[in-house]
């Protein structure tokens, strides 16, 4: 009999659903052995021995409770103290930061009063060189800086060069770095005021601070200071005298040409300029160090 041949079934073996961290399998071992295998046979090998874990003897699991009875009453008491110190903490600082407003609102009161008494004392010695000057009481005013100027002059300003940064140590005149900085200096102001002085200025100013012969130009770091007062660039000088000759001459002396060279070298900007009228302050305070009575000799 014939009949169709015969094959042997198909067998198949459903596969395993694979895992989904299959893909991972550095990270599943880290997971699943997180325990390195030394570590697991030391604790293994003192578990055997009777080593470490939980103490087994009486004695041991009282010093055990005690030790942690000691450690809690250790941590209460610290949190007990700083509970009851915070308080006192906020109310010292509460009461030295009242203090420090106190003093410096005092402070500031005591230093009102001494500017108007400072200005007091000034308008009194203007007052007593108009009243007992003379004829020389209004010049001696005006050279000491005890009265107000106003008149033909000039207008000088000096300013830092364009490229000037700031900051920086040594003296930027002995080094290369100069021509980067550009910075004025005091010794230039000190140059340019004595140049007025000599080319025929009555008085000068600085930034609104009014020179005096007792006037001192110093450097505080990279700030220039005016009797002690910090001044920022530009410096605008104010001198009262005749204009068209005074900036003549200044600009052909040799304080003058100084500057011009500050100029062409290092950047450092200038301008000067002739003004038909210029207003020049009172110093703030004028010490009289020395008097002497003016005799003059009767006639019979």
């Amino acid at each position: 009999m014939c009949g169709m041949p015969q094959y042997p079934p198909v067998r198949s073996t459903p596969s395993r659903v694979p895992r989904p961290d299959a893909s991972m399998s550095l990270l599943t071992n880290v997971m699943d052995h997180s325990l390195d295998e030394g570590y697991a046979e030391a604790a293994a090998r003192k578990q055997a021995e009777g080593v470490g874990g939980i103490p087994r003897t009486l004695r041991a699991k009282l010093g055990l409770a005690a030790g942690l009875v000691l450690a809690a009453l250790v941590v209460t008491v610290g949190a007990a103290q700083a509970r009851v110190a915070a308080p006192a903490l906020a109310k010292e600082r509460e009461e030295l930061i009242d203090r420090i407003d106190r003093e410096t609102a005092t402070a500031d009161k005591l230093e009102d009063s001494v500017d108007k008494l400072r200005d007091d004392v000034s308008a009194r010695q203007r007052e007593a060189l108009r009243k007992h000057g003379g004829d020389q009481g209004e010049l001696v005013g005006i050279l000491s800086g005890a009265a107000e100027v106003h008149g033909p002059g000039v207008k000088l300003v000096v300013n830092d060069a364009k490229e000037a940064e700031q900051g920086g140590d040594g003296d930027p005149r002995e080094t290369s770095g100069f021509s980067d900085t550009g910075r004025v200096r005091d010794r230039d102001m000190q140059r340019v005021v004595n140049g007025l002085w000599e080319s025929g200025a009555e008085a000068i100013t600085i930034n609104g601070q009014r020179l005096t012969a007792l006037s001192a130009i110093r450097a505080a770091g990279d700030a220039i200071l005016v009797d002690n007062k910090p001044l920022v660039p530009p410096y605008t000088v104010l001198a009262v005298g005749d204009g068209k000759r005074l900036s003549t001459r200044f600009q052909n002396s040799a304080d003058g040409q100084y500057l011009h060279v500050l100029h062409e070298n290092f950047g450092i900007r200038t301008g000067i300029s002739v003004e038909e009228e210029v207003r020049l302050p009172a110093a703030p305070s004028v010490i009289v160090r020395t008097a002497e009575p003016s005799t003059e000799k009767g006639t019979s």
